[in-house]
């Protein structure tokens, strides 16, 4: 390790301070430091295998030390679709990359969900040569919204997904509107991008008034919304333009649906595919009809609740716009399983558990929607971690509605808290109504798999981030199942 420190002090040195007139040793110069940084990456990776640890970020971070501008050389041959937005990147991102093995795409993805700069720099060269040529012609990327402002600039990928955008992690992201602009700078220095935009999304669709890129709308229609009273919670009450407090024809969830501006007149962006009817909606999936850029098509979604139509929709749009096949992406939803952590299914109890990631009042409020749905009595663990990648401000729990879960009160029963802050949440679901006598707190994960092993009954976790990551280990020990970079 000492020697390798060495090697990246000396190479970082002589990039750092090579001649500026001396072209063909500028050449040169930028050659040789591809191949040492992708040379240390690809050590580093190994080594962090041989430690069982994911390697996915760590490899890259040094690698950019020895060459800052490697990303963007070893991007440069390669047809990228890059997926950013709050919610829903990783299962989009999934639903892409199925779509493009349907599809018989040569690709690579960064499915660990290592998704700031580093961690995709890792990818892109685990996917080229020693000098840096590409061993894959098109690339499915997942985008953290901060990292866009510099990572989009480096890519100079052929689409971008936005996915939508909530407050979220105000700890690091800040407010909404800043999370907004670190894409919109992103993008200004990449005008050839096409641009494939939440409609239902105000603060997402607006990037389409002053970046020059050609956008392409996905959506659900108000002919598929069930809900047309106003939101009780957004992230986005007033026009972006003019102040002005919107107006909604009918809403889907948060503040996302037929927004329209009764003062300048800013509006929900009629969409080239657009969700027209949901004719089916089951704990498993959704059968839903889209209208494809004008032609009518039967989709089944492999996975429930509403946010998921919205990330078939955008994923459909994505894919198709990179080349794949209607038909073929259509297929590919149908059969998709989902990213980890992400409504992953796992053997454990009588009835098996489901695994549903949350980190802002909107997924939460969209997870206790799902479990709303379901007819059969259940067992549920909320896991609440405070780390930095969950966000250190934890204010966001008063903001979901757990309170649903009172209106289930004959479904529910079980409610296990656990994480860092467990204790934090308990009292979050004392306030909202749940039984003192349904409700439990354990912290030792092996302990709680063991209750929940003993259930009867479907059990579901709702747990952040890290609280994901820790569990997932445990559970994929006790019942098998993948690592979460594989």
């Amino acid at each position: 390790m000492q020697m390798t420190v060495l090697y990246v002090k000396i190479i970082k040195y002589a990039y750092m301070n090579s001649p500026g007139h001396a072209r063909l040793f500028r050449g040169l110069n930028m050659s040789v430091s591809v191949f040492f940084a992708c040379l240390l990456c690809r050590l580093l990776r190994a080594m962090a295998r041989l430690l069982h640890r994911g390697g996915t970020a760590m490899p890259g971070r040094f690698a950019l030390k020895v060459c800052p501008g490697l990303l963007k050389v070893l991007a440069k041959d390669v047809s990228t679709v890059a997926i950013t937005g709050t919610n829903g990147k990783t299962t989009s991102a999934r639903m892409v990359e199925e779509a493009f093995k349907e599809a018989g795409f040569d690709y690579f993805a960064n499915r660990s969900g290592a998704n700031l700069i580093s961690g995709i720099t890792t990818e892109f060269v685990l996917n080229a040569s020693l000098t840096g040529k590409p061993r894959k012609k098109y690339a499915v990327i997942e985008c953290d919204e901060a990292a866009a402002r510099r990572v989009f600039g480096e890519l100079q990928p052929k689409a971008v997904l936005v996915t939508n955008l909530f407050r979220d992690q105000l700890d690091r992201y800040g407010e909404v509107t800043h999370t907004l602009e670190n894409i919109r700078e992103g993008l200004k220095k990449t005008p050839d991008t096409v641009l494939c935009l939440n409609a239902d999304c105000s603060l997402t669709s607006s990037l389409s008034l002053d970046l020059p890129n050609r956008c392409v709308f996905y959506g659900i229609d108000g002919t598929a919304a069930k809900n047309h009273r106003k939101p009780e919670i957004s992230d986005a009450t007033h026009c972006i333009r003019c102040k002005t407090e919107y107006e909604y024809e009918y809403i889907t969830y948060g503040h996302l649906g037929g927004f329209y501006c009764p003062k300048c007149g800013y509006s929900r962006h009629s969409a080239d595919v657009a969700v027209t009817d949901v004719a089916e909606r089951t704990a498993d999936g959704s059968a839903v009809v889209m209208n494809i850029r004008g032609d009518r098509q039967a989709v089944t979604i492999n996975l429930p609740a509403v946010y998921n139509i919205y990330n078939a929709a955008g994923a459909l749009t994505a894919a198709t716009e990179m080349g794949v096949d209607v038909q073929t992406a259509i297929m590919a939803l149908s059969q998709f399983k989902c990213g980890f952590g992400r409504m992953e299914k796992f053997d454990l109890g009588g009835r098996g558990a489901r695994m549903m990631l949350i980190k802002n009042p909107a997924g939460a409020n969209q997870v206790l929607e799902f479990l709303r749905d379901i007819s059969d009595p259940f067992t549920l663990a909320v896991c609440l971690n405070d780390r930095s990648a969950d966000g250190t401000d934890i204010s966001w729990i008063w903001d979901a509605e757990f309170e649903e879960l009172a209106g289930m009160d004959r479904r529910v029963k079980k409610v296990i808290v656990s994480g860092d802050r467990a204790a934090d949440m308990q009292v979050r679901m004392k306030y909202a109504g749940v039984p003192e006598e349904k409700l439990s707190a354990e912290t030792d994960y092996e302990k709680l798999l063991d209750d929940l092993q003993k259930r009867d009954e479907p059990v579901f976790i709702m747990p952040t981030y890290t609280a994901m990551l820790e569990l997932r280990e445990h559970l994929i020990k006790r019942c098998g199942g993948a690592e979460f970079w594989e």
